[in-house]
């Protein structure tokens, strides 16, 4: 897979991140699939987290864009590592959370975009 392939397809699941975001900050019954998964509805404090991930998954998916098309300047380069250190922790963390949803969609999700980070990092 090229870097902007891979760019672009991070794009798309974070933009698919994003919308479960605001679905969750909106007071929907999807929380079982973020924070931790122990509230449906998620508190006030947690929908107030939801909304603010969404404009930073859209600068993460700026800063793969612009790597991957070789616009990026040195910082947006050591922010695509970080981004994949990021992603391969998310892994980890999802991966042991008490919820099976969360477990089941967002650890692949996770390893998905520590993948995608990780070959636009290093083209």
């Amino acid at each position: 897979m090229g870097a902007m392939a891979a760019a672009v397809l991070a794009s798309g699941l974070l933009a698919g991140l994003g919308v479960l975001q605001v679905l969750v900050a909106a007071g929907r019954p999807h929380g079982r699939l973020v924070w931790g998964g122990r509230h449906e509805v998620l508190p006030r404090r947690m929908r107030i987290a939801s909304a603010l991930s969404v404009p930073v998954y859209a600068a993460i998916a700026v800063v793969l864009i612009l790597r991957a098309a070789d616009s990026a300047t040195p910082a947006a380069d050591a922010a695509a590592w970080v981004i994949t250190a990021y992603f391969a922790i998310g892994i980890a963390v999802n991966g042991i959370s008490r919820s099976r949803a969360e477990r089941m969609v967002m650890t692949p999700a996770c390893g998905l975009l520590a993948a995608c980070a990780f070959v636009v990092a290093s083209s």
